[in-house]
């Protein structure tokens, strides 16, 4: 990455943690459940080896060794629904959820699919039919869509996104309320502000409050019972951050994504959302993005704060999110290294999470490894 690009990210990074660190974040605590792979599904966990599942252990310890390296908590590695690796560091155990930021985002696009599935969303429909606060306004011809690929237009500032969301109390209000400071579809922006609107849209569509919905009809179905949706100062839900989770949960969470929606023979989300949020660019400026999830295509990537890898450089035509490995992966990324990596073609998912270091330099790369280890 050229140095003013990596600079750029770091900086984000920092304001971002800092952020976080003086703002009103608060986030239920996870209730402890079983440690099966899914309790709503009755289907769990079967830990095996790493050649059982066709892997090479070699390959898997390396792995672990670069997680360990740059401080993580945890790092799962599953094939064919199976733990083929799993490790724990510094006082985390297989229960103890942390905040994996931005990878809430992800979780929300399953949301909004969720709802759409249910009829209580159109994805091209104009984000002013929940969000009246818009009609009249240039931001009435935004729509859902829009929001979940990062195209909307809608006011971005590194001060706004990175302190002025952060700090907020009603963290909702404060993004509705904010200006359209580009026609929708004509520029692309990594924009916490733009996706928050996703939670007052998603609550007035499905008449439950944000928490609610992701807990009722995310977490636990998937059975992921140490993990648990944000809130802000105000009690309102947050849909940019603030997802508390750890490494078994989160992959029951790569395996609804690597299964197409379903959780043992139960559809959570629909296979044609998953594939318009994962298998395709949602819009024309950045082949990385579908809806809320980052893809491995080759071509333009857009956004200052897009996360880049090392060889990465923003603008190119012909960019790629980790180069010459295959444009089929997908990853729900957060700041500091937060990694849900799922690869259909190998059913393959790895995660990571680790604590938001900004100068640990840990990657999605480092879980792309994985594929360097597949024996059959």
């Amino acid at each position: 990455m050229k140095r003013s690009v990596r600079t750029a990210v770091v900086a984000v990074a920092v304001a971002f943690t800092a952020a976080c660190s003086t703002g009103n974040e608060t986030a239920p605590a996870p209730v402890l459940g079983n440690d099966g792979i899914g309790d709503g599904g009755d289907r769990e966990w079967t830990t095996v080896s790493a050649e059982e599942a066709g892997l090479d252990p070699t390959v898997l310890d390396a792995m672990a060794a670069e997680a360990a390296a740059h401080g993580s908590y945890c790092l799962l590695v599953s094939r064919n629904g199976r733990i083929a690796g799993e490790w724990y560091w510094n006082d985390t155990s297989e229960h103890t959820g942390r905040e994996v930021f931005s990878v809430t985002k992800s979780a929300t696009s399953l949301l909004a699919g969720i709802a759409a599935d249910d009829g209580a969303i159109t994805l091209d429909a104009p984000a002013d039919r929940w969000i009246p606060q818009w009609r009249g306004t240039d931001s009435a011809a935004v729509t859902v869509s829009d929001l979940l690929g990062n195209d909307s237009g809608r006011y971005w500032s590194m001060a706004s996104d990175y302190g002025d969301l952060i700090r907020a109390a009603d963290r909702s209000a404060y993004a509705v309320g904010l200006d359209q400071q580009a026609p929708p579809g004509t520029v692309w922006a990594y924009n916490n502000a733009a996706i928050q609107t996703l939670v007052p849209l998603l609550e007035s569509a499905t008449g439950t409050p944000f928490v609610e919905f992701g807990r009722d009809r995310l977490l636990a179905p998937l059975g992921m019972t140490d993990s648990a949706f944000g809130t802000d100062a105000s009690g309102g839900g947050v849909s940019f951050m603030g997802l508390r989770s750890t490494c078994r949960d989160l992959g029951r969470f790569g395996e609804l994504v690597l299964q197409d929606g379903t959780w043992d023979g139960r559809r959570i989300v629909s296979a044609d959302y998953l594939d318009a949020a994962t298998g395709r660019a949602s819009q024309d400026l950045n082949a990385a993005y579908g809806y809320l999830f980052w893809r491995n295509a080759v071509g333009p990537i857009a956004g200052a704060v897009s996360p880049l890898s090392a060889q990465q450089v923003a603008g190119r035509a012909d960019a790629q999110m980790v180069p010459g490995r295959p444009e089929d992966l997908v990853w729900a990324l957060g700041l500091g290294g937060q990694v849900v990596q799922v690869h259909e073609p190998t059913n393959t998912v790895v995660v990571r999470i680790g604590p938001p270091d900004p100068g640990a330099e840990y990657d999605h790369s480092a879980t792309a490894k994985v594929l360097d280890g597949i024996r059959n």
